[in-house]
């Protein structure tokens, strides 16, 4: 929902930015809904609680691959700055290495899945770093910034209502 919010400006129309900023809102309001409704199922013993068949979701590669994201997001916008980049392109350094990430924790999880959410702002950060040698450059925000949150934000709705619907498939077994 950052990525929406933070990076719909100009060169979008005040009214496009303005509804993809409602929009984005909407869906995270959306993911913590089903998420809520989720927890409340497993609280409440109708499913059972289990984790990830491949084992802890939170053990010491994901730990790594999230270190290794925090240093290269607060160490690379400095470097970025020192080069002379435009500003305009930290979001595609932020889309390259969130999306980078997701890429990285796919096989950790066991979850091919996660490679959408990976690989389409990585895709759109290298975009947003080709675009800044070029008269587009005002787009990068957009492009780097706007696409890579719609991208995460419908990943996170899709997944998360394919997983309530699960826990409910769960439930009435």
């Amino acid at each position: 929902m950052l990525f929406v919010a933070i990076n719909a400006n100009e060169p979008l129309p005040s009214l496009a930015g303005t509804l993809l900023r409602v929009a984005a809102v909407l869906a995270l309001m959306f993911v913590i809904f089903v998420y809520m409704t989720a927890g409340r199922m497993i609280k409440t013993g109708a499913v059972p609680q289990g984790g990830p068949a491949g084992g802890p979701m939170f053990g010491k590669a994901y730990l790594v691959i999230v270190g290794v994201e925090v240093v290269l997001l607060f160490g690379g916008l400095p470097v970025l700055g020192a080069l002379g980049v435009p500003e305009q392109v930290n979001v595609a350094w932020i889309a390259f290495v969130v999306g980078a990430h997701f890429v990285a924790l796919a096989p950790v999880w066991k979850a091919p899945s996660m490679l959408v959410p990976g690989v389409i702002p990585t895709v759109l950060g290298i975009a947003g770093f080709v675009m800044a040698g070029t008269s587009a450059l005002a787009w990068v925000p957009f492009v780097s910034g706007v696409l890579s949150g719609i991208t995460l934000l419908g990943a996170s709705a899709v997944l998360s209502w394919t997983q309530l619907a699960e826990l409910r498939r769960v439930a009435a077994a």
